[in-house]
């Protein structure tokens, strides 16, 4: 059965979650060391990562979570046209020739656009509102990110042709238990892979880049106080060492924090991320507790009692301890097109079509009813 076309899946101007997944071709380690070759591309996460940076400073897009393995990508998105319509033309403008710049600098870093260049885009309303809605496309993000990579790779191997195996995988993300599980999933990769044993091992995935961010955050402040407001909370210094890399300034905040935050886009005005926003109703120490524990699981560490956060946590999503064992190792094939409790899934249609969707047999069994 053919693959749904991603219009059918979600629109691009509504506000999104979605979980997108890129292998390599013929799922070869073009992005790790590869045994057969034995030729070690491990710097190509690098690079990976700093296009994410890049790309997290000018679209209109977060970056929810992202782990980077030797032969694809997962990453998990939420698309802001909320936030971009909050932009003037100007703005459009330069974070576009930003994206896509008509000059270069050393190591081929993108230079700021002149005056001349800035005013033949603005001068054009009709170019200008496409550069917007392609802002907060997640079509576009994973277009432009996929192609840098796969040029850079081929000009590095001196090769011609594809890079990566077919177009990008994409899940929509319906509710608070999808959201959480596909995070777990995807910062749990590596471990579930056995190519780390724990968070602090698992260097090319946002939880890493988060807890690394969180002990640099208490050592730095240890005379002050921290402030209780999430969107700060995951916040390091854009200037430090880290910061030639993806760190978690680049990504979205943790913590929702729908009882305290400003109401609204709560756009990102330091010009690292798109917006201050977060995406789960817990905080950010408590997504890293239930990582640890989950992790734990995964290892076959199933006689780990969960501490009483990971029970708090689980009890207001309303799902046992095997069933979120389950769904957090096998995300990737319980679900398709879209993830959710099956109630949400059944209820949702398709954008274009109105097609329903129908959850795998066993979604049901571990998720009905809860």
């Amino acid at each position: 059965m053919p693959r749904l076309a991603r219009a059918d899946i979600f629109a691009s101007a509504d506000i999104a979650i979605v979980h997108v997944i890129c292998r390599t071709v013929r799922r070869c380690f073009l992005l790790g060391y590869d045994k057969i070759s034995r030729k070690n591309n491990d710097h190509r996460k690098l690079w990976v990562e700093q296009q994410l940076a890049d790309q997290a400073r000018y679209f209109a897009i977060d970056i929810c979570s992202f782990a980077i393995l030797d032969n694809h990508i997962h990453q998990q998105l939420r698309a802001r046209p909320d936030v971009v319509q909050q932009l003037d033309d100007v703005e459009v403008a330069r974070r576009w020739l930003m994206l896509c710049p008509a000059r270069r600098g050393k190591n081929r870093q993108p230079l700021e656009p002149t005056e001349f260049e800035m005013s033949r885009v603005v001068n054009d309303k009709k170019r200008v509102e496409e550069l917007r809605r392609r802002l907060s496309d997640i079509s576009w993000w994973m277009r432009l990110l996929c192609q840098h990579i796969a040029q850079r790779a081929n000009r590095e191997d001196e090769e011609v042709g594809k890079f990566w195996q077919a177009r990008y995988k994409a899940v929509k993300n319906l509710d608070d238990t999808a959201i959480l599980a596909c995070a777990a999933y995807i910062d749990l990769n590596p471990i579930r892979a056995g190519v780390a044993d724990n968070i602090d091992n698992s260097v090319f995935t946002s939880a890493n880049r988060r807890a690394k961010g969180q002990k640099i955050r208490k050592q730095s402040t240890s005379a002050d106080k921290i402030s209780s407001v999430e969107p700060t909370n995951d916040a390091t210094d854009p200037t430090s060492p880290d910061s030639t890399v993806l760190n978690c300034e680049n990504l979205a905040p943790v913590n929702l924090c729908e009882n305290s935050a400003t109401p609204g886009s709560q756009r990102h005005t330091r010009g690292t991320r798109c917006s201050d926003k977060g995406f789960l109703p817990i905080t950010l120490s408590e997504y890293l507790e239930l990582l640890d524990w989950s992790a734990q699981q995964q290892r076959g560490k199933k006689s780990v009692p969960a501490p009483d956060t990971v029970n708090r946590v689980l009890a207001e999503l309303r799902i046992s301890a095997e069933a979120w064992c389950e769904v957090i190792r096998d995300f990737g094939r319980l679900f398709s097109s879209v993830a959710g409790k099956p109630h949400v899934i059944d209820a949702y249609r398709s954008p274009t079509k109105s097609q329903s969707f129908r959850p795998r047999p066993r979604v049901r069994e571990l998720l009905t009813n809860s």
